[in-house]
């Protein structure tokens, strides 16, 4: 049968491969669209094999909260070209969508989700792979719930964060932003002492003592100075103990107390391809 540009068109604007790509895919199924679908899938799944040992370095990250519900994707491909690419752009957050349509929770839940009538999440990324010649992989994905959450986006789509707060009010969404921004320049590795876990507390006194010890301290006075230094690594290290970075004469948890009474960060998240 006769392959019209509009069955052309059709088709690129489903898949988003070239046209020729879908001219050819629909030529060789006859004008059988669904078929030609199938065709750009298996020829994204060939190229998806081919590129599996390649890495995937680049990317985008997207965060996006509305209420107390918070989502966040970080989607790797190999090249910036095709990570500042608007139409890959534009997909990405076409499938963050879906994840936050369904309430997803994780990457392999998300993959699993039908994106449309026909294709789940993984089989639009091996689609996309056949158009773009690259690996591509969902690497991250995560669900914030709380009464508030805030997302922040850097500029260039590299970073991105997530926090949680436990109090609904405009002072607290504001707050939230803010902290968000400290999250993302600080990148904290809990929100308080607690959440370090006893290998790093370990690892933490065992390399303040021995440097307590080449620096010619007396051996008595090495674990006091261990201990020391390790409460300045949880300042450092600590979301709510972290000097906030407005003015750092006050810690965060200082700075959302007094911007209303009783207010913290519950948790946070922050993705990051550096």
């Amino acid at each position: 049968m006769a392959i019209t540009a509009a069955d052309v068109n059709k088709l690129r604007k489903q898949t988003g491969a070239g046209m020729m790509d879908c001219k050819n895919a629909l030529v060789e199924t006859d004008g059988d669209f669904e078929a030609a679908v199938d065709v750009l899938r298996k020829k994204g799944q060939k190229v998806a094999a081919k590129r599996g040992d390649n890495d995937a370095k680049e990317g985008v990250i997207f965060a996006e909260a509305q209420g107390g519900v918070g989502y966040m994707l970080q989607l790797n491909c190999e090249t910036d070209f095709v990570a500042k690419n608007p139409d890959f752009q534009a997909m990405i957050k076409s499938i963050m969508q879906v994840g936050m349509d369904k309430g997803a929770t994780s990457s392999e839940e998300l993959m699993s989700i039908t994106y449309n009538d026909k294709l789940t999440v993984a089989d639009k990324l091996t689609e996309q792979i056949g158009v773009i010649g690259e690996k591509l992989e969902l690497s991250k994905f995560a669900k914030v719930e709380a009464p508030t959450v805030v997302a922040y986006n850097h500029p260039g789509n590299q970073l991105a964060t997530l926090v949680a707060l436990n109090n609904v009010s405009d002072v607290a969404a504001d707050a939230g932003k803010q902290v968000a921004m400290q999250v993302a320049a600080m990148n904290p590795l809990a929100l308080s002492k607690e959440g370090i876990d006893d290998k790093t507390i370990a690892r933490e006194l065992e390399v303040g003592k021995d440097l307590a010890i080449q620096e010619g301290k007396p051996a008595e006075m090495a674990d006091k100075i261990a201990q020391g230094r390790l409460g300045k690594f949880f300042k450092e290290n600590t979301l709510l103990s972290q000097a906030f970075i407005k003015d750092n004469k006050v810690t965060v948890e200082q700075f959302l107390s007094s911007s209303e009474s009783g207010l913290t960060v519950t948790e946070f998240q922050r993705f990051s391809l550096s």
